[in-house]
């Protein structure tokens, strides 16, 4: 691991002035994405500006959304009362990913810009875009059976790892954000960027961006919800494909949904499409055999990731089906 600089901030201006005017400085919290990539020579900031000490770990009301501070805990946002009552998606993808002593370091705002977790991406030995820009993607022609069948650029395929964000997008999360321009709010839906000609690019943050909270809106999702994530291992490991989904029934119609992709794209993939087609429909199994139809739309294979494209819109069924039945 390279030296580097360490500060750690009483003020949030200050944090943002020290990344700002530094290309080299990165906002460090938990530390369980960045530490790794520091560890493997994959990133190598000259400066980490520690933001543990910011007063962003509050969670609550915010008018008509649940309000979750950045700093918050992953452990503790799935712990609280109020989240696992209003918000029980979120609950169910938070305690899906990583391991128990992963989520009481994680925090909500690192989980959104986790890296990914292409075996090309940390091996600096093998050509990557995101990496180091123009080198081009070892994995079109390699082993790219956990990568990408949406979204992708023939300068990346790799796929967004965080479960939460999977929930966070079904859910209509905005994320707020603080930098030297000010304060600004971003849909989720537009946090988080697919590849096109600039892979190294995750997010669509400004440089000196610290991200604050996160609103959760309220909605009628309080009980027919199911994350569902299909892994190699029981635990402990990330998805090959994962699908939230959220249903508002009267008797066995359904009014809402809310449904999302993980693990499928460069960023957590919102299925607008077949949310829409779901709407004045049975909750029937044959229903949601039409809408994972309508989601798969537009997805494409690689070599050795063929297996996605029946796994994908099964895993969508099954989520379909549990969140029904809850």
């Amino acid at each position: 691991m390279n030296q580097f600089n360490y500060i750690r901030p009483s003020k949030q201006q200050a944090a943002i002035d020290a990344v700002a005017k530094d290309g080299n400085a990165k906002f460090i919290a938990g530390g369980t994405n960045l530490v790794d990539l520091m560890k493997r020579g994959v990133m190598a900031p000259q400066k980490l500006v520690d933001i543990n000490r910011l007063p962003l770990t509050k969670i609550e009301r915010q008018g008509n959304a649940l309000r979750i501070g950045a700093l918050a805990l992953n452990s503790t946002v799935a712990d609280d009362r109020q989240v696992r009552e209003r918000q029980p998606l979120l609950v169910q993808a938070i305690n899906a990913g990583a391991s128990a002593q992963l989520r009481n370091m994680a925090t909500t705002g690192g989980n959104m810009l986790q890296r990914t977790r292409c075996p090309y991406f940390y091996d600096t030995a093998m050509p990557c875009n995101k990496r180091e820009p123009g080198t081009g993607c070892g994995a079109l022609e390699g082993i790219n059976r956990m990568h990408a069948i949406f979204g992708f650029s023939d300068k990346c395929i790799a796929v967004h790892p965080s479960d939460m964000s999977v929930a966070l997008v079904a859910l209509d999360a905005t994320v707020l954000v603080s930098g030297p321009k000010g304060d600004r709010r971003i849909p989720f839906t537009d946090l988080h960027r697919l590849p096109g000609d600039a892979p190294e690019k995750d997010t669509t943050l400004e440089p000196g961006e610290l991200i604050t909270a996160v609103d959760v809106p309220d909605g009628p999702f309080t009980k027919h919800v199911s994350y569902y994530k299909v892994r190699e291992r029981a635990s402990y490991a990330f998805a090959l494909v994962s699908a939230a989904a959220a249903l508002d029934l009267d008797g066995t119609t359904i009014k809402s949904a809310r449904l999302a992709f993980g693990s499928v794209a460069h960023k957590p993939w919102r299925l607008t499409a077949a949310e829409q087609m779901l709407v004045g429909k049975p909750a029937t199994e044959e229903t949601f055999r039409q809408a994972a139809a309508v989601a798969m739309q537009g997805a494409k294979a690689f070599k050795h990731n063929e297996y996605k494209l029946k796994l994908a819109p099964n895993t969508l069924i099954q989520a379909l089906k549990t969140a029904a039945a809850a």
